[in-house]
């Protein structure tokens, strides 16, 4: 089970896309704070972010995990 509030690799892509857009693709002036270093931001948040999902990708599952008939369940057997 995944602990609430995580990201993984399809928020990070999400994160990746947004940023590389207002990084690259919007060009707007603005005072106060600007489009382009927020857009900076998400990039490195989203690579951040997917790179810890697959570092950590063996603590919950990983790939394989389904290939082989999914989790095992246990069995108690009680002889008489």
């Amino acid at each position: 089970m995944r602990p609430p509030g995580c990201v993984h690799v399809p928020g990070s892509l999400i994160l990746i896309a947004a940023g590389a857009i207002m990084a690259w693709a919007v060009h707007v002036t603005t005072t106060g704070f600007n489009v382009n270093t927020i857009g900076y931001i998400l990039l490195v948040v989203g690579i951040l972010g997917a790179l810890l999902s697959l570092v950590f990708w063996s603590s919950w599952a990983g790939p394989g995990y389904f290939a082989d008939g999914g989790p095992r369940r246990r069995r108690t057997v009680i002889e008489e």
